[in-house]
């Protein structure tokens, strides 16, 4: 079995970008909304890209106006009654995938203004597909103390449809194996802890969860 800490998210919008909170319940207790992003660069080349120049408005509005960015980890922690509550104010940042625009877009603003983030990766895309990061700069990124490194599970599956394409014991040993191909790949590679889940597609069925807690 492997373990997660994180399950399911919700998908709310804000900023122009994607927005995912906690479950609603503990979204609404916790106050602390959670900013998705997926890649960026100079345009706007599809529903999944922020301008460069949008994001590091953003970041400055953020702090302007008196934010603080927290890590995901002090929202998981509160949120599982195992830690205090964030501070008023405050927000976590994620990306999801590892697009290389992570590295050579977002890395020169986390460099300038601090701020943590948790990046969610699909290990299969690393040092392979073109749009990635490698191996290489995900251990630069993870060297500068700002960035927590986690699973998107292992090549982002669709499990909805993957669970009526497939025989059922098939698609529990697909489940199984995106998890913990995905877990043990990066703390292998990067040599860090990995025991947050990001779902592919926002799919997510208590089913799902079982296998991942």
């Amino acid at each position: 079995m492997t373990t997660y800490r994180i399950c399911a998210v919700i998908g709310l919008f804000v900023f122009g970008t994607a927005l995912h909170t906690w479950p609603s319940s503990a979204a609404e207790n916790s106050g602390t909304p959670v900013l998705v992003y997926h890649r960026f660069g100079p345009t706007v080349a599809d529903r999944m890209t922020e301008r460069t120049s949008v994001l590091q408005e953003q970041v400055e509005h953020l702090q302007r106006h008196g934010y603080t960015v927290v890590p995901l980890r002090t929202l998981v922690a509160y949120l599982r009654g195992e830690g205090a509550a964030p501070p008023s104010r405050s927000v976590v940042i994620t990306v999801d995938d590892g697009h290389r625009s992570v590295y050579t877009d977002m890395l020169p603003l986390l460099q300038r203004y601090r701020f943590p983030i948790t990046v969610f990766i699909y290990p299969s895309a690393v040092s392979r597909a073109t749009y990635a990061m490698t191996w290489e700069q995900l251990r630069e990124l993870a060297a500068t103390g700002l960035v927590d490194i986690q699973s998107h599970t292992y090549w982002h599956p669709n499990f909805a449809q993957e669970k009526t394409r497939l025989p059922r014991g098939d698609y529990e040993r697909l489940v199984e194996d995106q998890l913990a191909k995905s877990k043990f790949t990066l703390e292998h590679q990067l040599g860090t802890r990995v025991d947050m889940l990001s779902w592919p597609f926002g799919i997510y069925e208590d089913d799902l969860g079982s296998r991942a807690t």
